[in-house]
């Protein structure tokens, strides 16, 4: 069964976008469970209310600390509690490129306007400004550039007549407390829907050289080779022959590897029925915290293991450049 998701929440004030997704994950059926609050000013009210309902909480003031420094101390107290994804509720901080790299595609953020309009601060005055019927908020991957990565969920939230920033804000917030949870249980659930998967797996195999997709036996499949020739390299196994499981199933170089894998990680690794006495290994896609560049390097083995030698030859020239 798969485990929930684990999420980190970044705050620097009262933390009620952060209460919100704490309360939201309560609900049995929420993908997802927060296992820390962390803050850069350690005066936040909301670290005190989520120690009161039981968070881990961790806090470093950034002042008299470089940003790479203190990116650095938050990266390893997100890292050290486990989390799979980071939610930023509030958090005033312009992060580095290092640390937005590192949880690239697994770092969320909540903005308050209907994006891409009025990035950055001031937004319920420019939308008053600007004469917008509608305000609202935003949910968005979080990428180097400021409020700039891919939009995942949007609520409007309409301008009344005598509408002040104060009395707009304080409805986008009910509407921010609404999105942030919805929009972050499905973000974080889409990785146990198997269209999804064979999606993800597919774009990393079609990658590879002179790569095709072709089912096989009702499994999506990937070969590599030429229509005539081609030798499958991956397929993805979803419950087939009984298996509780969603899985990738890659090529091993025999037994003996295959046995080492399982032993070293049993949980993610398993001998797949019928494929294993070819060198087949599994790989479990269904856990939730999926390391797709880990996935891709099995993808490129198992390329490698049945591509022609004039592929792997250019390969090889290509990896000394």
């Amino acid at each position: 069964m798969r485990d929930k998701a684990r999420v980190a929440i970044l705050i620097s004030g009262s933390g009620t976008n952060m209460a919100a997704l704490l309360y939201a994950s309560r609900a049995p059926a929420c993908p997802y469970a927060v296992v820390l609050v962390a803050s850069n000013n350690p005066d936040a009210a909301g670290l005190k209310l989520a120690a009161a309902e039981g968070v881990a909480t961790f806090a470093l003031s950034h002042k008299g600390m470089d940003r790479d420094g203190h990116d650095a101390a938050m990266d390893e107290a997100i890292r050290a509690s486990g989390a799979d994804h980071v939610a930023l509720a509030g958090y005033m901080r312009i992060l580095t490129p290092g640390f937005v790299r590192k949880w690239e595609g697994r770092m969320l953020n909540i903005h308050p306007s209907l994006l891409p309009k009025y990035k950055g601060l001031h937004t319920h005055q420019r939308a008053l400004d600007a004469g917008d019927a509608q305000a609202g908020c935003s949910v968005h991957l979080v990428t180097a550039e400021l409020d700039d990565g891919p939009v995942l969920g949007q609520c409007a939230v309409a301008i009344q007549p005598g509408d002040t920033t104060d009395t707009l804000a304080a409805r986008v917030l009910i509407a921010e407390h609404q999105l942030y949870a919805r929009t972050l249980s499905d973000y974080v659930s889409r990785e146990a829907d198997p269209d999804w998967i064979v999606a993800k797996v597919g774009e990393l195999a079609l990658a590879l050289p002179e790569t095709d997709a072709r089912p096989s036996h009702g499994a999506p499949g990937w070969r590599v080779g030429g229509e005539k020739t081609g030798k499958y390299f991956a397929y993805v196994s979803i419950h087939h022959h009984g298996e509780d499981a969603i899985a990738l199933l890659v090529k091993t170089s025999g037994g003996d590897e295959q046995a080492a894998v399982v032993d070293q990680d049993p949980e993610l690794y398993y001998l797949p029925k019928f494929y294993a006495p070819s060198g087949w290994i599994a790989i479990r896609l269904d856990t939730g915290r999926t390391d797709w560049d880990h996935i891709a390097d099995w993808l490129g083995r198992s390329w490698r293991s049945v591509a022609p030698k004039r592929l792997t030859k250019l390969m090889d020239v290509a990896a000394e450049f």
